[in-house]
């Protein structure tokens, strides 16, 4: 009897425990954006956060926030992470032109409009530069490359939802119809 009453009070202290971390995000991310609106614009770089190199990912916020500059995020990060980071939205943000809810990845810029502007042009998950980013591009994007057809751009696909985001190019070889050869035909076109 007294295991199982141990047992229920782990369960609720993990419970808490969990509440209270996310009730602390959400104050961080509120206070951030409060902030972040009452100071002016800079054209300074932005100060870089600290997040440990293996669990990091470099992210450029740019346009309609409050500091834009370079980030160093946690791997998991996403575009609202990125934009908290960044100060928050500036008031003339174009709030709808982003997704705020999409995974980020490492060397990525995201770019919020403002007000009037067209959001960034191009197919999800290809980069400015025009490679396709492998943890963002869906079936349309991953099709473009060469060698890559509808069945190949699935299994891409399936590969990520089954084992998380693409830590490297490299990780293409677990993915089923891509072998050498056909990865470094691949290599310069992608991106993770």
């Amino acid at each position: 009897m007294g295991g199982l009453a141990r047992e229920e009070r782990r369960r609720w202290g993990v419970g808490a425990v969990v509440i209270l971390a996310h009730g602390a995000l959400a104050i961080a991310v509120i206070v951030g954006i409060v902030r972040g609106a009452g100071s002016a614009q800079s054209l300074a770089p932005a100060p870089v956060t600290v997040a440990t190199a293996s669990t990091s990912l470099y992210v450029h916020v740019s346009g309609a926030v409050n500091a834009p500059g370079l980030y160093v995020l946690h791997a998991d990060a996403r575009v609202v992470d990125a934009v908290a980071a960044a100060g928050g939205l500036a008031e003339d943000a174009e709030a709808a032109g982003v997704n705020l809810a999409r995974p980020v990845s490492d060397g990525e810029q995201v770019i919020v409009p403002r007000v009037g502007e067209a959001p960034a042009a191009g197919p999800a998950g290809v980069t400015a530069d025009g490679r396709v980013n492998l943890n963002s591009a869906d079936e349309g994007a991953l099709d473009t490359l060469p060698g890559v057809g509808p069945a190949i751009a699935g299994r891409i696909i399936e590969w990520r939802e089954a084992n998380g985001r693409f830590a490297s190019v490299d990780d293409l070889l677990s993915v089923s119809g891509i072998g050498p050869k056909m990865l470094e035909s691949l290599r310069d076109l992608v991106t993770v």
